[in-house]
């Protein structure tokens, strides 16, 4: 009896494990928003530790005989820890964390401003010449063409 009081306690804290590494999941979503690709790919890496996890527990604690109060136990742990920890751990962290990443944006937003600055001078001035560069082409185009057409007016009469 005993022992299984220990299975249920290694449950109840795997639950808790599983539950927490599921929050920093989430914390990491909400201050890096990114597409459902990498959402999918995370949520699935995440799965198979679970499964890997669990696995290692029924393994070493009851021989690989799957007990169904340790489900339970495990299923408890969660809860408990959604209904305490989880809410204000997710959001107090992930709003902290992305407060850190707001500063370090305009930190070194602030560090690369004449790069900034200096490209897009850059870019205006070969945006102008490049329009110069152009406009001349089409210049050069129409006089040859209309040389051309005088040069074969001469050529012919002659």
């Amino acid at each position: 009896m005993a022992d299984e009081n220990i299975f249920v306690l290694y449950a109840f804290c795997m639950g808790i494990f599983i539950t927490f590494v599921y929050d920093i999941l989430r914390i990491f979503r909400r201050v890096i928003p990114h597409n459902i690709f990498w959402v999918s790919l995370e949520d699935i890496i995440f799965w198979c530790f679970c499964a890997i996890e669990v696995f290692l527990l029924m393994y070493h604690v009851s021989n690989g005989t799957l007990r169904w109060f340790a489900v339970l136990g495990a299923m408890v742990g969660m809860g408990l820890y959604l209904k305490t920890l989880s809410r204000f751990l997710v959001k107090y962290i992930s709003l902290f964390l992305r407060k850190v990443r707001t500063v370090i944006k305009k930190f070194f937003g602030f560090l690369f401003k004449p790069f900034r600055l200096l490209t897009g001078f850059l870019s205006k001035t070969v945006g102008r010449t490049a329009g110069r560069g152009k406009r001349f082409v089409t210049f050069l185009k129409k006089r040859l063409t209309a040389f051309g057409k005088v040069l074969k007016m001469v050529v012919c009469k002659q």
